[in-house]
């Protein structure tokens, strides 16, 4: 079983700076979509940002210019770096995977592996 460990959340001011790591273990996939979520209090979880095995990204309008995502293939490791944080961003993210069994946008799959998550809180 895929074993995903988050880290790097904590507490920032608004247009502040955070790097989120994602430390994967036991992972096999070849090809697989690799991605960020994140939950606010009383929020449906969102998709924030992807990334495949052949590091295609993608990321969610409302983070366009300010996060980006990427992966160190030597360790399997997932980054989020978040920049010019807004307090809206305050949120547990998490850190997910899936298996690249199609060609379908990694937004839209369906992640079988998740992270415990971290929490990024922006003040204003």
């Amino acid at each position: 079983q895929v074993q995903l460990v988050e880290s790097g959340g904590g507490s920032v001011q608004a247009g502040g700076s955070l790097r989120l790591s994602c430390v994967a273990s036991r992972y096999t996939y070849r090809t697989y979509c690799m991605g960020w979520f994140r939950q606010a209090p009383g929020k449906e979880r969102e998709g924030v940002a992807h990334i495949d095995s052949d590091g295609r990204t993608s990321v969610a309008d409302s983070v366009k210019g300010r996060f980006s995502i990427s992966k160190d293939n030597a360790k399997i490791t997932l980054y989020l770096q978040m920049n010019s944080l807004k307090p809206e961003d305050t949120a547990m993210y998490y850190c997910a995977s899936a298996p690249r069994v199609d060609w379908r946008d990694c937004g839209v799959y369906n992640y079988r592996d998740w992270g415990q998550g971290t929490q990024v809180t922006v003040s204003s």
